[in-house]
């Protein structure tokens, strides 16, 4: 029978076939303003590629079924010998040989490399976020490695190869490999200096074997961990390989994944090691000094992974109420919507300029820039990760009860998103950290105070936002009990004179008004109504030029 009644109107197309890259004015614009002329031309080109491969359909596919099927454990063969493989979806394999051969575990060795990797994560993260974990371990493993030259020149290249090899086998065989990381155990979460697995000596130099287990083992299927163990002196940063250069399996008894709320097409897993055969990762009892560089690395990872969530959730949004109809006209030509699309935009945009910017201070890696990523970065990763998820939450509303649904893509952002949040120190952790380098590095401050300070006199309400936190930061009177207060008003600060600086003024006037000025509710879409909202969100729109 003929179906009269199912007539197809009003309905969205799919924000398909479209450069992720080129159609984000703010990231495109912070690529321009941080690389320098000689390497501009080929970092554009390398980024607009990607984003083409993130925006099309295939790239789309990829990312649904990686999380349609999340990776299966394997702790036996047939005849019950120990294995402990994690098994994949082809498209899980296929994203993250996409992403190496982008570039993204490459940041450490080429010029403006670190803007370059960061600008590419955003973009990719957009097709599919879980894959991002081994993404970013691998890359983070690089600064820590190199406190051992003989293994940063075994590991590296291998680290910060183009090519993506899945499969255990021994690491002088494969042209790149993939590196995870254990530090938390099950007595201690965040506090890993109660860690109790234990590291005896062996005879050759830098030989260790370990005996204990990690609560959470990030991508269990990696080539090589960095983890930590009390050792004689304290403790210790230490590598563990999967497979020994012998081709024999190194004891890694992976109990089981972690059923998590959201990040489904990565394994996170919990592991016994009982005898596990280690490398010495620097001295011993400096095992927190050693890997600290990697946890700030990934700490960025969070913050560029959460603008990039941002980013497609707002992109989603504005795409919806570009076509979508109701009460008699578009919705996003209804001034209450056009409120709640340019507030979104703003935070969007915020984060991703933030992340930028810290992005470029690496690529810069002098004191000055040393010293403020002291202070910027876990002050940014408690604050832009901590946005995200009221932010895809708004977003998800825009498209009504479509974006309820999963064939929208909107409820896995929501369920990533608050993930960034908590990994590699959860919101109290970032606003202690800060708190750390204002009591002990003076120059950290002075070195984010000069940051801001950039823009003074720019913006009345950047003036007196920065007046107020000075007198915040003066006080010093009942400050662990402040220090998430203290944290976001520095994060605001630094995004508002990163905006007054750089943003159009529709932009940054909007967003001093509201996150600044007060002139705010505490929902999204009570932005004052005397604002150009419309240039705001047009800006946001995911067309490119």
């Amino acid at each position: 029978m003929a179906a009269t009644t199912h007539t197809v109107t009003n309905q969205v197309p799919p924000l398909v076939g479209y450069d992720v890259f080129a159609a984000d004015r703010a990231l495109s614009e912070a690529v321009e303003r941080h690389i320098e002329p000689g390497v501009l031309p080929a970092a554009r080109e390398e980024l607009s590629t990607l984003g083409q491969s993130a925006g099309s359909a295939q790239a789309q596919e990829w990312g649904a079924q990686a999380n349609e099927h999340p990776p299966v454990l394997r702790t036996h063969d047939r005849y019950g010998h120990r294995i402990d493989e994690v098994e994949f979806h082809p498209s899980w394999h296929r994203l993250l040989g996409h992403a190496v051969a982008a570039g993204l575990t490459d940041a450490w060795g080429r010029p403006a490399g670190h803007v370059r990797r960061a600008a590419g994560f955003l973009v990719w993260t957009q097709a599919e976020a879980g894959h991002g974990c081994p993404l970013s371990m691998t890359h983070a493993a690089v600064p820590a490695l190199r406190t051992d030259p003989v293994l940063a020149a075994e590991w590296e290249p291998k680290l910060t190869s183009y090519v993506y090899e899945e499969g255990l086998r021994p690491a002088q065989e494969k042209a790149g490999v993939l590196f995870g990381m254990g530090m938390t155990e099950k007595q201690g979460g965040t506090d890993v200096r109660s860690n109790t697995t234990r590291a005896e000596p062996l005879s050759g130099e830098g030989e260790y074997l370990l005996t204990g287990h990690k609560w959470f083992c990030s991508a269990p299927m990696s080539d090589g961990f960095l983890v930590l163990a009390q050792a004689p002196g304290g403790l210790t940063c230490f590598l563990v390989p999967r497979v020994l250069p012998d081709g024999t399996r190194n004891v890694f008894a992976i109990q089981r994944l972690k059923d998590k709320l959201g990040n489904k097409s990565n394994a996170s897993s919990e592991v016994e090691f009982d005898g596990t055969w280690a490398r010495r990762v620097g001295e011993e009892g400096r095992g927190v000094r050693t890997i600290i560089e990697m946890v700030a690395a990934t700490r960025l990872d969070c913050v560029v992974g959460s603008a990039a969530l941002m980013r497609q959730a707002v992109a989603q949004a504005i795409h919806h109420a570009t076509y979508r109809s109701a009460f008699g006209g578009l919705l996003i030509d209804k001034p209450l919507m056009r409120n709640v699309l340019a507030d979104l935009a703003l935070e969007s945009e915020a984060a991703t300029v933030l992340a930028m910017r810290l992005a470029s201070a690496y690529d810069t890696d002098t004191e000055e820039e040393r010293a403020f990523l002291r202070i910027a970065v876990p002050a940014a990763k408690y604050w832009v990760t901590k946005r995200c998820t009221p932010v895809v939450g708004e977003a998800l509303e825009c498209l009504g009860g479509n974006g309820y649904v999963e064939e929208s893509g909107m409820p896995r952002l929501l369920r990533e998103a608050p993930l960034n949040s908590i990994w590699e120190g959860s919101g109290n952790v970032q606003a202690l950290d800060v708190l750390r380098a204002l009591q002990r590095e003076p120059q950290a401050l002075d070195a984010f105070l000069r940051e801001v300070g950039k823009a003074r006199g720019a913006d009345h309400r950047l003036d007196a936002a920065i007046k107020d936190l000075l007198t915040e930061l003066a006080d010093l009177e009942g400050i662990e009990a402040r220090a998430r207060r203290l944290v976001e008003r520095m994060a605001l600060v630094l995004q508002g004179s990163l905006l007054v600086r750089w943003a159009p003024p529709e932009v940054s006037d909007a967003f001093c008004a509201s996150r600044l000025g007060g002139d705010w509710g505490t929902a999204f879409g009570t932005l004052p109504h005397s604002l150009d909202l419309a240039s705001v969100v047009n800006r946001a729109r995911p067309v490119a030029d």
